[in-house]
């Protein structure tokens, strides 16, 4: 802070217009001492009936350290945009978010660079070099279908174009939800670029009922049959599925090829000038925790971020098995990064969303 040399009456005047100023900007003591950590967060981790793996971390952490966790839900685009439009005024410590949105995050100055306790045991496909973020649920993109009405997956994109899923076909909203830019993502790669996937997503309209904010809510959709097929993603289904008997899970090829699914990881970075900077440390520090990475598929029905923590519950099992024979690719996340805004342009005008 730059020394103040005016007059001592001024100088007062001043500190108590400071004083009364400091609560709305997040900077006071109090504040910083307050035993509360405000999460951002993707849906997706926090269970329908409060069992999911969200829900005992943060009644364990509360339980260990005495700082209670505030929680704010949203669509992963939906996230950061709120994160943005508070920079003046920072309410979240940490932001939980999928690619390509952790990425446009920290391009948007929102994350501070912080290495949480374990994550020197994290793949450095799945953290920032500069440690503004790092994964702390590895997670799949998939696709889910009812299991009472079709008695197979479908096996490939062409199949949803079939006139028995007319207006039964829906997916969360590119741009805004992290599930829903994947099917972009997985499109352009299955399809082999930007134009045929676009093509086809124009295809597919006459059966898609339209956007979707969040991809959690198309789960309970599929399973009661309002819905034949939807996106979301493998972590999030499996954990539904446990009480959704009518949901089944499966990736989409194109025709003639292989299934196919790319890494979508749930990343958690420290939120830049944060209200509650050492108790968002503190949680980042806790999520990694080899214990709590264990309770990922145990849980959570993900898969734990740490490479030294294997899993051998019979979730992880059961996990393993559905991916098995799916091919996985690596996207480009530099382009996205850079391009997304070109490609959800393109995706409604092919749309006409």
């Amino acid at each position: 802070m730059r020394k103040n040399h005016l007059k001592p009456i001024a100088a007062v005047t001043g500190a108590l217009a400071l004083a009364a100023t400091l609560s709305a900007c997040g900077g006071s003591s109090a504040a910083s001492d307050e035993k509360v950590v405000t999460v951002y967060s993707a849906d997706g981790l926090k269970g329908e009936n409060g069992d999911g793996w969200y829900d005992k971390v943060f009644k364990d952490f509360e339980k260990k350290t005495g700082i209670k966790v505030k929680y704010v839900e949203g669509g992963s685009g939906e996230m950061v945009q709120r994160a943005v439009r508070e920079k003046s005024n920072t309410q979240a410590d940490v932001l939980v978010t999928l690619p390509p949105f952790i990425q446009q995050a920290d391009g948007k100055g929102l994350l501070a660079a912080y290495a949480p306790k374990g994550s020197d045991q994290v793949d450095g496909a799945d953290k920032a070099s500069d440690d503004k973020w790092t994964s702390v649920v590895n997670n799949y993109f998939g696709f889910i279908y009812n299991k009472k009405e079709l008695k197979t997956a479908p096996g490939t994109w062409e199949e949803l174009l079939d006139g028995k899923f007319k207006n039964k076909i829906q997916y969360s909203t590119p741009g805004v939800a992290g599930d829903g830019t994947a099917v972009l993502i997985k499109a352009m790669h299955d399809f082999g670029g930007k134009e045929p996937a676009m093509a086809y997503l124009k295809k597919l309209q006459a059966n898609n009922v339209g956007p979707s904010a969040s991809t959690g809510k198309l789960a309970p959709k599929v399973d009661k049959g309002e819905l034949l097929a939807a996106n979301g993603d493998v972590q999030m289904n499996f954990a539904q599925s446990k009480d959704m008997p009518n949901l089944g899970l499966w990736f989409p090829a194109k025709q003639g090829g292989k299934p196919t699914t790319f890494a979508l990881p749930y990343a958690a970075g420290l939120v830049n000038k944060a209200p509650h900077t050492e108790n968002g440390k503190k949680l980042l520090d806790f999520m990694l925790s080899e214990q709590v990475q264990k309770d990922v598929s145990a849980v959570g029905g993900g898969f734990s971020a740490r490479k030294d923590v294997e899993a051998t519950d019979a979730n992880a099992i059961e996990l393993a098995k559905l991916m098995d024979g799916v091919e996985i690719f690596e996207p480009d996340w530099s382009d996205i990064g850079t391009n997304l805004d070109g490609y959800v342009e393109a995706w409604k005008s092919a749309t006409g969303s």
